[in-house]
C-alpha cells in the first residue's frame, strides 16, 4: 500500500488534516469535534465545541483521552466539561444551545456533543425529551454518543440504547466501523443542525474500542441539503419565546420528516452490493453489518458468487427513523429480505411496515428475528458473530433454487463453522482469571462485614465483592445503593443491612439514595468506600471538589447523626475538621465499628478513607506521593503455607512459592502496593525491612548481541492475517496490539485492532484481535472469526484456555507461542491448596494449537536481563517475530516502539532478546547464567519418593542430627514395604514421607 513516508508522531491523530491516520475509535470521537469546527471556519462559521458526559464502557476512557487531547481541543475554542451525572450533563447541553439568546455571546454557535454508557442514556430519557423537544441551534448541533454494551462485557445488565432515542423521538446513526465515526458524527451534527433534532449515535466495542488506518479524504466533504423537504416558517431549530404545544408540532409533524429527507439527500442507507437479477437482500446495520459482510467471505461469496446467487446487500446508517424510500427502491424484485440486528429488532418491524401494503406476488418475505413462520431465527439475547451469521444465512440461501455447486459449497462451509460453534458451545477452561480486587485494595477491607451480617453492592470495584466470601448480596443500578431494603424492611424481621456505595457514585447520584434511606426511616449503614478515584474506569476523580471531611457534614446536613470516619490516619482528622458528633477510626477497628452501628435504629454511616491502590501506584511513580520505606517478605524456610496470610489481607500479591518442601508463601514485590493487611496474621515467617530499597537486578549489557538473521520468510497478506494477544490486565498486553498495528501503518499496510478488556484492569483476562492486511478494505470486521486465529501470543496459559481465545484457534492453523510462567489467579487467595491444572492447561493447548507451537517461560530471561517482568510480552512479540510469525518487518516494529514513547530502550532490547530466544536459545540460556548463577531448585510435585527420602533425611540431620533422619528413614521404608506387599501405589508412602518430615521439624 506505501502510505507513509515522512515522520510518524503520536499527535498526528489530531493535527493531519489530509492522508490517513492511525487512531482509536475513542480518539476518533475527540477528533470528531475539531473536524467539525475546521469545516465550519472553511464555511466562514465562528463556533465553538462543548464535551460533556459521563464515563462508562465502553466509553470509559473518552475523557480521558480528551484531557490528553486538551492543547488541540482549545486551538478550535472546544470546552470539555465532565457531568456531575449523565441527565445534567445533558441539561448543560440543552443550554449550550441557548447561546444566540444570550447578548454577550462571543460565537455563532456551539456544537455539542454528549456521551455516556447505556444505563446513562436511560437516566437521560427526560432530558432528551426536553431537549429534542426544545431543538438545536442552527450552527450548533446535538449528538449524543450511547455507548452499548450489547454482550454485557462490562455491565450489570446488556444494554440497547436504540429504543430510548426513538422514545425521545431522536433520530440515530449507527456506524460499523470506527473508519466510519468522525464522517457519521459530522454527518449527525449537520443533519442536528437541518432538522432541529438532538440525534443520537449508537457506539459500541467494535467500533470505540477498535484501532485502524483510516482515509481522511472525504472528512470535509459537504452534505447536500434536501431539495425534496419543504420547511415550515421559522423553520425548526431552537426560540424562544417557545409555546410548548408548537414545539410539540414541530417535533411530530416536520423533524423526525427533515431528519429522514436529510438521510435519503446524502444517502446514509444505501445498496452497497447488487446482482444484474437480484432476488435475495441482506439488510444490516452498524456491527451486524461488517458481520455479514465477513460471513459472505467466509462462504466464498465473491462478487462474482453474489451474482449468481442474485444477491443484494443495503447499508443502514441511520435505523430510526428508516427512510422509506430506499427501503422500498432496495426491495423490489426480492422474494426475500434478511435483516440483521442484534438484540431487540428495530428495522424488521420498520421495514414490514413500509411494504405491508405492496401486492402479495410482489412484496417479498421478511426474515429476521422470526421466520416466515413466525418461529424465532436469529437470537434475542446473544451477541450475534460471524460464525452463527454464516450458518443462518446459508439456511436460507439453500431454500433458493441455487447452482449445484454453490450450494454444495456453502453447505461444506455452513457445516464446518456449525462443527466450530458445537465445539465453542463445549468448550470449558480447566482454570479461569476471574477479575479481583488489586493489591492493596481498600476494598479488601472495607467491603467486610461481621458475621451475622450482610451487604448490599452496588456499581464501582466494590461489585467484585459479589463474588468473594463477603456476604454481599444483590445490586442495584448506580445511585440506587441501598434503597432495595427501604423496599424489604417492613416486611422481614432481619433488623439491620449494610449498604457499599463508592465515592464516585455518592457524588454522581448516591446521596439520594442516602437521602431516601433517611426519610424511610429503614436501618441501614452506608459503608461510603472514598477512594479519591474513579477506579472502575481508569483511575479518574471525581468531576468536582468531594472530601472526605465534606462528605461528613453532608451527612450531617440530611440528618444522620451516628457517623465515622475511618482511616489509616484517624489523627488526620481532628475533630474541627469534620461534623459535630462524627467519630474516627482506625481502619483495623472496622469490625468493631460496623457492630455498634448495626445496633443504630435509622441510618448511620462510615466513610472509609483509603485512596486506590492503583491510583497510589501511580502518584508514588510520579513522586506526588509517599512511597512507603517499608518492604514486607516471607520467610520460605519458616512458612508453613497455611494461607492466613491471604485470608487476612484478601491480596493477589500473596502468591504460591512452589519448593521442594512444597507450597509456600512469597510476596510479589512488583504488584505489591504496600496495604501491609498480610501482617494482620502475625505470621513468625513475616520479615519487614524499613528503609532499605529492592536490589533491583540491573538490566544486562545486551550490545554484543550483534545482528540477528531476518527469519527465512513471513506471512504473505494475500488475506488478512489474524494474531490474538492476550494476557493478565494491566501488564502491557494492549499495548502488544497497539504496536503491531502502528508497525502496519508503518510498513504501508492495513490494520484493525479490537481491545477486549472489560473487567481487565482488575487483574482479569484481557485479549487483542489484531487483523493485518494489505490493503484496508481486506479487513472491515475487527473481530477475528472462530477458527481463523493465524497466530496466538499469550503471556498467561489461563488465558491462552479461555473459551474466548481457543475457540479462535484451529489446530492446523493457528501457530501459538506461549509463555509457561505461572501467574496465580484469584481463586488461590480462597482456596490456600488450588490446584493450578497445568497439565490440563498444557494439554488443551498442545490439542489446539499448531505441533510446531512454542511453549516458554519468557518471564524468566526478562526478568533476569532486563531486570523488570513487563518485558515479558515484548520479548513474545520479537520471539515471534523471528519465527517468521509476523508479516511485518523489525524496522516498522523497532519504530513503533519509539514512536509510543515508552521505555524506548528496554522495550527495544526485550524485543532483540525474544528475536534471540528464537535463533540462538543456548546463547540466551548462556546469557541468563551469566547474570544468574542460581539454579530453581525441584519443586515437590516434580520429586520421586526417593529423591524426598533423601531431601528430608538431609534436612533432619541439619535440623538435629542423623539420629532424628534415621527414626524418619524407618518409618518412610515400613510403610513403603507395607504398601508394596499390599498391591498400593507410592501414593500413601509419599505422603508420609512428606508429613512425617514436617513432623519432626514442627515449628511453632
Amino acid at each position: 500500500m506505501g502510505i507513509n513516508q515522512g515522520p510518524i508522531s503520536l499527535d498526528q491523530k489530531y493535527t493531519q488534516q489530509s492522508g490517513h491516520v492511525f487512531l482509536t475509535g475513542i480518539q476518533a470521537l475527540v477528533r470528531l469535534p475539531m473536524a467539525q469546527i475546521r469545516r465550519d471556519r472553511a464555511a466562514g462559521l465562528n463556533t465553538a465545541g462543548f464535551v460533556t458526559g459521563y464515563r462508562g464502557s465502553p466509553l470509559g476512557g473518552y475523557d480521558q483521552q480528551l484531557f490528553a487531547a486538551r492543547k488541540h481541543l482549545e486551538q478550535y475554542n472546544i470546552k470539555f466539561q465532565p457531568g456531575v451525572n449523565e441527565d445534567l450533563a445533558a441539561t448543560a447541553v440543552w443550554g449550550s444551545q441557548q447561546l444566540n439568546l444570550s447578548p454577550g455571546a462571543r460565537h455563532e454557535g456551539v456544537v455539542s456533543i454528549w456521551y455516556g454508557k447505556g444505563p446513562g442514556v436511560d437516566r437521560c430519557g427526560d432530558v432528551f425529551r426536553h431537549g429534542n423537544a426544545a431543538g438545536s441551534a442552527k450552527n450548533g448541533g446535538v449528538l449524543c454518543l450511547a455507548g452499548d454494551d450489547h454482550g454485557a462485557k462490562s455491565s450489570t445488565v446488556p444494554h440497547q440504547s436504540d429504543h430510548a432515542f426513538i422514545s425521545a423521538l431522536m433520530p440515530y446513526l449507527y456506524p460499523s466501523s470506527v473508519h466510519e465515526m468522525i464522517e457519521m458524527g459530522m454527518l449527525g451534527i449537520a443533519m442536528s443542525r437541518y432538522s432541529g433534532c438532538w440525534v443520537g449515535m449508537k457506539v459500541i466495542t467494535e467500533t470505540v474500542e477498535t484501532t485502524a488506518e483510516i482515509d481522511l479524504t472525504d472528512e470535509m466533504k459537504p452534505f447536500i441539503i434536501p431539495a425534496d423537504f419543504e420547511m415550515p416558517p421559522g423553520g425548526l431549530n431552537l426560540r424562544w419565546p417557545d409555546d410548548r404545544y408548537d414545539q410539540d408540532r414541530r417535533l411530530q409533524d416536520y423533524k423526525g420528516f427533515a431528519a429522514v429527507a436529510f438521510a435519503r439527500a446524502n444517502k446514509v442507507n444505501r445498496i452497497t452490493m447488487d446482482s444484474p437479477n437480484a432476488r435475495y437482500g441482506i439488510m444490516a446495520s452498524g456491527k451486524s453489518y461488517e458481520d455479514i459482510r465477513q460471513a459472505l467471505r467466509e462462504l466464498g461469496v465473491t462478487p462474482e458468487v453474489a451474482a449468481k446467487i442474485g444477491l443484494r446487500l443495503y447499508k443502514i446508517g441511520m435505523p430510526w427513523p428508516l427512510e422509506p424510500q430506499g427501503v422500498r427502491e432496495f426491495a423490489v424484485g426480492l422474494e426475500e429480505i434478511f435483516i440483521i440486528e442484534e438484540r431487540r429488532e428495530i428495522v424488521e418491524n420498520q421495514v414490514k411496515q413500509e411494504l405491508f401494503n405492496w401486492r402479495d406476488d410482489v412484496r417479498p418475505r421478511i426474515i429476521g428475528k422470526m421466520d416466515d413462520h413466525d418461529k424465532r431465527f436469529l437470537p434475542f439475547a446473544e451477541e450475534l458473530s460471524v460464525a452463527s451469521l454464516a450458518s443462518s444465512l446459508t439456511e436460507r440461501l439453500l431454500r433458493l433454487n441455487l447452482n449445484p455447486e454453490i450450494a454444495a459449497m456453502l453447505r461444506a462451509k455452513a457445516d464446518w463453522f456449525n462443527g466450530r460453534q458445537a465445539t465453542q458451545m463445549q468448550a470449558v477452561a480447566p482454570v479461569t482469571r476471574t477479575p479481583y480486587f488489586c493489591s492493596g485494595c481498600p476494598h479488601n477491607t472495607s467491603t467486610r462485614v461481621p458475621d451475622g451480617s450482610r451487604a448490599f453492592a452496588g456499581i464501582g470495584c466494590h461489585f467484585m465483592a459479589l463474588w468473594m466470601d463477603r456476604n454481599t448480596e444483590t445490586f442495584t443500578h448506580m445511585g440506587g445503593e441501598g434503597v432495595p431494603w427501604v423496599g424489604v424492611a417492613p416486611f422481614t424481621d432481619e433488623k439491620h443491612v449494610f449498604a457499599n456505595l463508592g465515592d464516585g457514585t455518592y457524588f454522581h447520584s448516591g446521596s439520594l439514595a442516602i437521602r431516601q434511606a433517611i426519610a424511610s426511616k429503614a436501618n441501614i449503614t452506608y459503608k461510603i468506600l472514598y477512594n479519591d478515584a474513579t477506579a472502575m474506569t481508569g483511575g479518574q476523580h471525581v468531576d468536582g471538589e468531594l472530601s472526605p471531611q465534606q462528605i461528613t457534614f453532608q451527612l450531617h446536613s440530611e440528618g444522620i447523626r451516628d457517623i465515622y470516619l475511618v482511616s489509616e490516619n484517624p489523627d488526620a482528622y481532628p475533630a474541627s475538621d469534620i461534623a459535630p458528633g462524627t467519630k474516627t477510626a482506625h481502619r483495623d477497628e472496622l469490625d468493631a465499628v460496623m457492630k455498634t452501628l448495626r445496633q443504630v435504629e435509622g441510618a448511620s454511616a462510615i466513610v472509609f478513607v483509603q485512596t486506590c491502590a492503583a491510583e497510589k501506584r501511580r502518584r508514588r511513580k510520579r513522586g506526588t506521593l509517599e512511597d512507603p520505606p517499608r518492604r514486607v517478605m516471607i520467610n520460605p524456610a519458616v512458612c508453613e503455607g497455611c494461607g492466613d496470610c491471604s485470608v487476612q489481607s484478601n491480596c493477589i500479591s500473596v502468591e504460591p512459592l512452589e519448593t521442594e518442601m512444597g507450597r509456600k508463601r512469597t510476596i510479589n514485590q512488583s504488584s505489591c502496593n504496600k496495604d501491609y493487611s498480610c501482617l494482620k496474621g502475625f505470621c513468625p515467617s513475616f520479615v519487614t525491612v524499613d528503609g532499605g530499597k529492592l536490589r533491583r537486578r540491573a538490566p544486562a549489557g545486551l550490545g554484543d548481541i550483534g545482528d540477528l538473521p531476518e527469519p527465512a520468510s513471513r506471512p504473505s497478506l494475500d488475506q488478512p492475517y489474524n494474531v490474538a494477544v492476550g494476557g493478565v490486565g494491566g501488564t502491557g498486553v494492549l499495548t502488544i496490539g497497539a504496536l503491531l498495528g502502528m508497525a502496519a501503518h508503518i510498513d504501508g499496510k492495513a490494520s484493525m485492532i479490537l481491545d477486549m478488556s472489560g473487567l481487565a484492569q482488575k487483574g482479569g483476562a484481557v485479549l487483542s484481535h489484531v487483523r493485518l492486511s494489505e490493503h484496508p478494505a481486506d479487513v472491515t470486521c475487527s473481530r477475528i472469526v472462530t477458527g481463523t486465529a493465524d497466530l496466538v501470543i499469550a503471556a498467561d496459559e489461563v488465558v491462552a484456555v479461555a473459551k474466548e481465545t481457543i475457540t479462535l484457534c484451529e489446530s492446523d492453523r493457528t501457530f501459538g507461542v506461549i509463555n509457561t510462567h505461572l501467574i496465580p489467579i484469584a481463586d488461590f487467595i480462597m482456596n490456600r491448596d488450588f490446584n493450578f491444572q497445568s497439565r490440563k492447561v498444557n494439554s488443551v493447548l498442545e490439542t489446539a494449537l499448531r505441533k510446531d507451537s512454542s511453549f516458554f517461560d519468557f518471564t524468566r530471561p526478562a526478568e533476569v536481563l532486563l531486570g523488570d517482568s513487563i518485558a515479558t510480552n515484548m520479548m513474545m512479540m520479537g520471539y515471534a517475530y523471528q519465527k517468521g510469525l509476523l508479516p511485518l518487518s523489525a524496522k516498522s516494529i523497532e519504530q513503533a516502539i519509539e514512536v509510543n514513547g515508552v521505555a524506548v530502550k528496554m522495550n527495544t532490547q526485550a524485543f532483540q532478546l525474544g528475536r534471540l530466544a528464537a535463533a540462538d536459545p543456548a546463547r540466551l540460556a548462556a546469557m541468563m547464567k551469566s547474570q544468574d548463577e542460581t539454579v530453581a531448585p525441584k519443586t515437590l510435585d516434580a520429586m520421586s519418593l526417593d529423591e524426598i527420602i533423601a531431601h528430608r533425611s538431609a534436612l533432619l540431620t541439619d535440623y538435629q542430627d542423623e539420629k532424628l533422619a534415621k527414626r524418619y528413614r524407618d518409618l518412610v521404608t515400613q510403610v513403603r514395604n507395607a504398601a508394596v506387599n499390599g498391591g498400593f501405589g507410592d501414593e500413601l508412602p509419599r505422603a508420609v514421607a512428606i508429613n512425617y518430615a514436617k513432623l519432626l521439624t514442627y515449628k511453632d
